[in-house]
């Protein structure tokens, strides 16, 4: 079980009793007539369990009815078209056997539901079947893209309600759902619109992942190399070692559970003391740079796991150029995506579309470009002054498998 605690501007309201007095009553000995402002400051602390909740979906397993349901209470449950296939009965099955009265409400996952949409769609079903404001969660089962909606939906519906998540991909499982970021795409541009909002509690079911097909196991499993590359070279040692194994198995294996468990623990690692993303240079920014821009132009076709590896083979590149990353680990970064039977597309890297892509997200980390590199296995280094020039070597080296020199991808 993970727990997250960050205190944040928001458990108790304090006003400076001088101030409060300041623009009616003069305070003692204040012979002035000065207007005096008022502050305000309070404290919200964010806290919820992540936990590993087997059977998820059988009546004795009563994780999913958190934080407790009375009879005949309510649950409005968001769950993905494909999760619903397999589940649904099991799902219904489960609340009526606890009285609990739930709508189940199907989304259709990818990227193009993504939308102002989908997002008022949902927002229309709930206000159709009214919830407690407090005490009756909204819950979602699904991959990244329901839980960015949804979880945007639960943030902003009556100001915010609780909500609850039930990962069912692997990106879900390892990144989307253990975080306190959601939104939307709008006007085309990825999570134009969104918020912070913490979850009560995310369930983690990894049979759910049996259902996945390999593309998908393969999506979230670049999100995990992702760790591996910039912060954790025992978990890129595993990969090595089992990755292939546990990939085959769907993560069901007990090495595929502790590859699962330290990638959790890692992402953990590098949001909980940042929760709200007030230091904008972010080791998990790692592969998040080059991929917002492939990602906007080849939506149709491109998972967003796939645009992160292209990402990250890109930015190896530039590190290895750099002198970040020696020739044998940049062998080993590229074995292990073609040892874990990842093919990568790289016809889809266009240098034009790289460079836009970093003026984006420059703007985006507050005109600074803060790209997180390795500085070798396992470390990270931020770097600041990416050039277009830089852009192009890395990309006829990349793509002409000048250091490799031959075909690795």
């Amino acid at each position: 079980m993970w727990e997250l605690y960050e205190s944040q501007p928001g458990d108790g309201t304090k006003f400076s009793e001088k101030s409060i007095r300041g623009k009616t009553t003069l305070a003692a000995g204040d012979m002035t007539n000065e207007s005096k402002p008022w502050s305000v400051s309070y404290q919200r602390t964010i806290e919820y369990e992540i936990l590993n909740s087997p059977n998820l979906f059988k009546p004795e397993n009563i994780d999913l009815l958190y934080p407790g349901a009375a009879k005949n209470s309510r649950r409005f449950v968001v769950i993905d078209s494909n999760v619903e296939k397999y589940y649904s009965k099991d799902i219904r099955n489960y609340f009526k056997y606890h009285s609990v009265e739930a709508k189940i409400v199907p989304f259709h996952s990818g990227e193009d539901y993504k939308t102002i949409d989908s997002y008022l769609s949902i927002v229309r079903e709930l206000d159709s079947f009214p919830i407690h404001r407090r005490d009756e969660p909204i819950i979602m089962v699904g991959g990244g893209v329901l839980s960015d909606v949804a979880g945007f939906v639960a943030s902003s519906y009556r100001r915010s309600v609780p909500h609850l998540k039930v990962p069912s991909t692997l990106m879900g499982y390892i990144d989307a759902s253990i975080g306190i970021k959601n939104g939307i795409n709008y006007n085309g541009y990825k999570n134009r619109l969104g918020s912070f909002e913490p979850p009560i509690r995310v369930l983690l079911d990894k049979s759910l992942l049996k259902t996945l097909p390999k593309r998908h196991i393969l999506n979230g499993v670049s999100e995990i190399i992702k760790l591996a590359v910039i912060k954790d070279v025992g978990l890129f040692n595993l990969l090595e070692k089992y990755g292939g194994t546990s990939v085959d198995a769907k993560f069901q294996d007990d090495m595929g559970e502790k590859i699962l468990d330290r990638a959790i623990t890692g992402m953990l690692e590098e949001l909980e003391p940042n929760l709200f993303e007030d230091d904008l240079a972010r080791k998990v920014d790692f592969g998040h740079t080059f991929s917002y821009g492939l990602e906007i132009r080849h939506e149709a076709n491109l998972l967003h796991g796939e645009a992160v590896l292209l990402d990250i083979v890109f930015s190896t590149m530039i590190a290895h150029k750099r002198c970040f990353l020696s020739a044998k680990e940049l062998e080993r970064i590229f074995n292990l995506i073609e040892n874990l039977g990842i093919t990568l597309d790289l016809s889809l890297l266009d240098p034009n579309a790289l460079w836009q892509s970093l003026e984006e997200r420059t703007c985006h980390r507050n005109g600074i470009q803060r790209v997180p590199m390795p500085r070798g296995l396992g470390n990270c280094i931020f770097i600041n002054d990416i050039n277009q020039e830089e852009i192009l070597t890395a990309y006829h080296a990349l793509t002409q498998n000048k250091v490799l020199q031959h075909d690795r991808i």
